[in-house]
């Protein structure tokens, strides 16, 4: 224990996350003690080393303290809005007649195309301010929208700048394989023009993972296996939209990837859930596009309990089918429409969350040498967190290491 720390937060009831605690790791009357940025206690007050010499002591006043949310799927740099096509599904119309009419992605991508990188950082603002009003320090987003190399360069330049304007740890996603662009429709010469990409944005140092988005009006598993292998060649982790259509075995070509998570899933069969389980790669549970599609098959949540399979909740931010810019609103639904329990949500917008990053030596938990990410929160009990439709109980957020 480091004789000098920087700040203290006593009169705290803490839920640690950490995963040598039962459940949440609730601690009653616990302390957080920080320095340089980094948690160097984190426990019982009780057990606080004397001797301390503490440059600024914070009383919660008995409030919570969890770990930093993390957004671990979001698509939060776009421009344009697709609100036409909420109307189109309202009528009736389905998410694979109003990509086929070329609806749907293909009109972000028209949009976004045209936007410079200071547009997109104008547009995507609000919503960043709006999930790091619910204790969000850490955010994935993903490109996706551009399709062609300058573009998705500039949604990654986006994203690592709005790491910069706010205090909130940016992790960029390259999802050159999301959709057909409009200016083709060979879907083998896009995966070459992706593949293609990977080296230069990897250059610049815009991508910590490579996405895909595997389903018969995207990607075959063979094209998503071509730019996994490239993701590989140049050391990148993967994920996968997987199985949220139909099944066409993408949970367990996600896990023959050593993927980090396979999202959606609402089709994954046993086979892809004891795929998952034996490679360790994370199921990410996307509510919201399952609430606002209406659709009626569930992910196979039993399954991943039984399998033992770690699985994170996300907001799924996108213009088209989870326009959602809130992690709380996400863990309510994950609860409400996939029967998820709280200390699952819970774990699942921090440690599993960060597992999904591959940063879970880092954030995540309240443990020793973590990053000091914090949400403290107004609230009797952590299952207000879930409960609450609309309610605000964020009390302070910090972040004090990038």
């Amino acid at each position: 224990m480091t004789a000098t720390i920087d700040r203290l937060w006593t009169h705290a009831r803490l839920a640690t996350m950490a995963a040598d605690r039962p459940g949440i790791g609730r601690i009653d009357d616990g302390v957080v003690a920080a320095r340089d940025g980094r948690i160097v206690f984190a426990g019982p007050r009780a057990d606080l080393p004397a001797g301390l010499t503490v440059a600024e002591t914070i009383d919660c006043g008995g409030r919570w303290i969890t770990p930093g949310l993390i957004d671990a799927h979001t698509h939060l740099v776009f421009a344009g809005n697709r609100a036409d096509e909420f109307e189109a599904r309202l009528a009736g119309a389905t998410y694979a007649e109003i990509a086929a009419k070329g609806g749907g992605i293909a009109a972000t991508v028209r949009a976004t195309r045209a936007a410079t990188v200071d547009d997109l950082i104008a547009t995507a603002l609000p919503r960043l301010d709006r999930l790091l009003a619910d204790g969000v320090t850490t955010v994935e987003i993903k490109s996706g929208y551009g399709l062609d190399l300058e573009s998705e360069a500039r949604m990654l330049r986006a994203a690592r700048r709005l790491g910069e304007i706010r205090d909130v740890r940016v992790v960029t996603t390259f999802l050159g394989a999301h959709a057909l662009p409009p200016e083709t429709t060979d879907r083998d010469a896009h995966i070459d023009r992706v593949v293609a990409m990977i080296a230069p944005l990897a250059a610049e140092g815009l991508i910590d993972a490579v996405d895909a988005f595997c389903e018969g009006i995207a990607f075959s598993p063979a094209q998503v296996a071509r730019v996994f292998e490239a993701a590989r060649t140049h050391g990148i982790r993967v994920k996968l939209h997987a199985d949220q259509l139909s099944d066409l075995g993408a949970a367990a070509l996600a896990a023959r990837f050593d993927a980090l998570s396979a999202d959606h899933l609402e089709w994954t069969d046993e086979a892809g859930v004891a795929a998952m389980a034996a490679s360790g790669t994370v199921a990410m549970l996307l509510p919201g596009a399952f609430y606002f599609l209406r659709e009626t098959r569930r992910p196979p949540i039993e399954a991943f309990r039984r399998a033992g399979v770690a699985m994170a909740v996300s907001t799924d931010c996108n213009p088209g089918t989870s326009p959602m810019t809130s992690l709380l609103l996400a863990m309510n639904m994950a609860a409400t429409c996939f029967s998820m329990t709280v200390e699952e949500c819970l774990l699942g917008t921090t440690r599993h969350a960060a597992r999904a990053l591959g940063r879970e030596a880092e954030i995540g938990t309240l443990e020793a040498g973590k990053a000091c990410d914090l949400a403290i929160w107004s609230i009797e009990t952590p299952a207000e967190l879930v409960q609450g439709l609309g309610a605000l109980p964020l009390h302070a957020r910090i972040r004090s290491a990038r």
